[in-house]
């Protein structure tokens, strides 16, 4: 997708230089910088730090730092350990185990003259099937947009939180991708942007490649889309997931649950966008997901631009106070309209999942 005119990947591996290059989205919207990464650890650090988030491109940035943890060091054994470090820099996305799994399949027992280039070529593929599954999921969310815009003859007007968008992937995203495809072919589409505290992903990303796309998106606060659902605003809701079990119970941003509880009283259609890759076919219970618990500082601390156009961090809390910063939370299926994925449109039950791809 497109910044500032220009087509981007959130990730790709310099063949030149041998070093993964990705965006820094800790940065955005206020600068758009590209980063190096050189060793296993930096590529740690990116994902520990969300310089790189979302589901897929975690697992993505997993893969490529396995190749950087060869160039240093083709050991087997360093191998593994890397894939450990890599697999505990964040619990809650089936994508990074599912890509170092992956990976390790590929590279366990290869020898020092072939290992590199296997990885490195692994790891790509990793990056082009996520281009084209989340290709696959937009031209399937297409046709349920498209329904809507055909029945009501005006605006669609579509609910999404967090960031589920290309920044969140490769390319294209899980959740707008179905948006952006809509818009390309000429349907009017309007989103409602959840900012999607604390980190606000949804203001500082979301909106921000939207409006590159051109995509016409307004922003609001977490606890608006009730209002704008019991308004009759909200024609469908469409979300990410950072880890789907078979059961089709889903684990995505904090505030999820709630805006599905909001759909679901509302008669609003809940849809939840995915790759394959985001599925843990083992979990059965939905309270065995590890929810990943992040520094607090991410809800007493704010970052903006102030008067003199430079980013300054600010404390919003009262220094005494006490915050809990849980990451996801859990929509349980009963709630989901259906899943979109890369080979259709499926029930968010075990039923409807094995239709697809078992």
């Amino acid at each position: 997708m497109k910044i500032e005119g220009k087509e981007y990947r959130t990730i790709w591996f310099d063949d030149k230089n041998k070093i993964v290059k990705i965006i820094d989205q800790t940065k955005l919207p206020h600068q758009f910088i590209i980063k190096d990464l050189k060793t296993v650890k930096d590529a740690i650090n990116a994902i520990k730090t969300m310089e790189v988030r979302g589901a897929p491109l975690i697992g993505a940035t997993a893969a490529y730092g396995l190749v950087l943890a060869i160039l240093k060091n083709n050991d087997q054994s360093f191998l593994k350990k890397s894939s450990e470090d890599l697999i505990n820099s964040r619990p809650t996305a089936i994508n990074l185990k599912w890509a170092i799994d992956r990976m390790m399949k590929k590279l366990s027992g290869i020898n020092s003259n072939e290992i590199l280039n296997l990885a490195i070529n692994e790891a790509k593929e990793i990056c082009e099937e996520d281009v084209k599954f989340c290709e696959n999921i937009g031209l399937n969310g297409l046709n349920i947009i498209e329904e809507i815009y055909n029945k009501k003859k005006d605006t669609v007007n579509i609910l999404t939180h967090c960031n589920a968008g290309w920044l969140a992937t490769i390319n294209w995203g899980t959740a707008t991708s179905p948006i952006y495809h809509a818009h390309k072919k000429g349907i009017k589409v309007h989103v409602w942007v959840d900012e999607t505290r604390p980190r606000n992903q949804g203001a500082n990303l979301t909106s921000y490649e939207f409006n590159e796309e051109g995509v016409l998106n307004t922003i609001i606060a977490d606890n608006t889309g009730g209002i704008l659902m019991q308004r009759g605003e909200v024609d469908m809701c469409i979300v990410g997931t950072d880890r789907t079990l078979s059961t089709g119970d889903v684990a995505n941003k904090i505030g999820t649950y709630l805006k599905a509880l909001a759909a679901n009283d509302n008669n609003v259609p809940f849809y939840v966008a995915l790759p394959s890759s985001t599925i843990d076919w083992n979990i059965k219970d939905f309270k065995d997901i590890p929810i990943e618990e992040r520094n607090s500082e991410e809800l007493s601390h704010v970052e903006g631009l102030d008067e003199n156009n430079k980013v300054k961090k600010v404390l919003i809390y009262p220094k005494k106070s006490k915050a809990l910063n849980l990451a996801f939370d859990i929509t349980p299926a009963k709630y989901i309209t259906g899943l979109i994925t890369e080979k259709g449109v499926c029930e968010a039950s075990e039923q409807g999942l094995k239709k697809l791809f078992r």
